[in-house]
């Protein structure tokens, strides 16, 4: 019998010693998860880059399936998630243009504002994940895709439920989230249909190329991937990185008296941080591949684990410490291949704006509460993050 995985409840920001061991002795080890049976897990950097960039690995052939995974939740289609080759192309050529460097630095104006308003208000001292972490990313997407703001509560809660892992909500509860979500994105998309508006959404509802277009379903599902994604991951990233920075206080120092390091800053913190609570979206082989030491077969399940993989040390030096002035190279917080993520320049703007704001306005920055870790999600971060300053 394969180990169960995961190997250990997460802790924080810190990982499970056994990934040091399975990169150094079984890269490619079988283990069984929490959801349909064994598979495969990949924890170095070399080899989870190919499985990500290998086509041979379908997410396509995990729709509807009960394939091993970290989450209760049964693939849907239509997702640019669930989609290879020609048909996650088409999605992505419709969608990508909203996501460029050049319209995401059109955004960085207002997530100043935001972030600076944001911050008037956080008393002293105050909860950086409820005043600050969470709203700041919320509003954002919520402002670029045109869902009311006065919706967040509603939307949190259905995300969370979607992103349960063990510990979390049943999966009965999971579903629910997703069916809500569902709902919620048909009825944005149909007032969109009555009346056009400037918004992403309002944009996707009338993206064409040539005579393509994305159908009903897959606005719906790229509305609820785009909403989940794009306010969970950032904001337990911008209270991650704080936690890790407090935790390294001569780093810290470094980049308060050098701001020009902030680029690459986050681009570190990025590799060091154990975003993901363990492995990632499960993809299907097509084909028999070696990969590493192992021959996957046909049909085999495949996860990765990116936490893992941007820890090796056959990738970075010294690659379990903290060093802002590392050359970072290419992590793999964001993915690679084609599913790398469409997020990534919105995700980097947020965290350049929200950690320098922060590292400036609040000098004397320092914990004011022991930091308590939520359990039972995909994605790590702290329930509450109370600082002083």
């Amino acid at each position: 019998m394969s180990p169960t995985y995961p190997f250990s409840e997460t802790d924080g920001l810190t990982l499970d010693p056994t990934y040091e061991r399975l990169r150094r002795d079984e890269p490619v080890s079988r283990v069984t998860y929490p959801y349909g049976g064994e598979g495969w897990l990949v924890t170095t950097y070399d080899e989870t880059k190919f499985v990500l960039g290998d086509p041979r690995f379908s997410r396509a052939r995990t729709v509807g399936q009960d394939v091993p995974r970290m989450q209760p939740l049964i693939a849907p289609g239509g997702s640019i998630l669930t989609h290879d080759g020609a048909d996650h192309s088409r999605m992505r050529r419709l969608v990508s243009k909203a996501f460029t460097v050049r319209r995401v630095e059109e955004l960085r104006p207002r997530a100043q504002q935001i972030t600076d308003e944001l911050l008037d208000h956080l008393g002293n001292p105050g909860d950086l994940v409820e005043g600050f972490s969470m709203p700041f990313p919320v509003t954002v997407i919520c402002e670029l895709l045109g869902v009311p703001f006065e919706d967040r509560d509603d939307f949190r809660r259905w995300s969370n439920q979607v992103l349960a892992t063990v510990g979390g909500y049943t999966p009965e509860e999971a579903m629910h989230g997703m069916m809500n979500l569902h709902a919620y994105f048909t009825d944005l998309v149909a007032k969109r249909r009555a009346n056009p508006t400037d918004d992403l959404m309002g944009a996707l509802v009338a993206a064409r190329d040539n005579d393509d277009r994305l159908s009903e379903e897959e606005l719906v599902r790229f509305g609820i991937t785009l909403l989940v994604a794009g306010h969970e991951t950032t904001a337990n990233m911008i209270a991650n990185s704080v936690v890790a920075l407090l935790d390294h206080p001569d780093e810290l120092t470094s980049l308060r008296e050098n701001p020009e390091k902030l680029p690459n800053a986050v681009e570190e913190l990025l590799r060091y941080i154990p975003l993901g609570s363990g492995a990632g979206f499960t993809r299907i082989a097509t084909a028999d591949v070696q990969v590493g030491n192992a021959l996957v077969k046909e049909g085999d399940a495949v996860l990765v684990v990116v936490s893992s993989a941007n820890r090796d040390a056959a990738a970075y030096a010294h690659a379990d410490e903290l060093d802002l002035d590392r050359e970072v190279g290419q992590h793999l917080q964001f993915g690679h291949g084609i599913h790398f993520c469409l997020g990534s320049q919105l995700a980097r703007m947020e965290l350049q704006v929200a950690l320098g704001t922060l590292v400036r306005r609040m000098p004397g920055l320092r914990l004011a509460e022991p930091v308590e870790f939520r359990r039972g999600s995909l994605v790590r971060g702290p329930v509450k993050l109370v600082v002083a300053h």
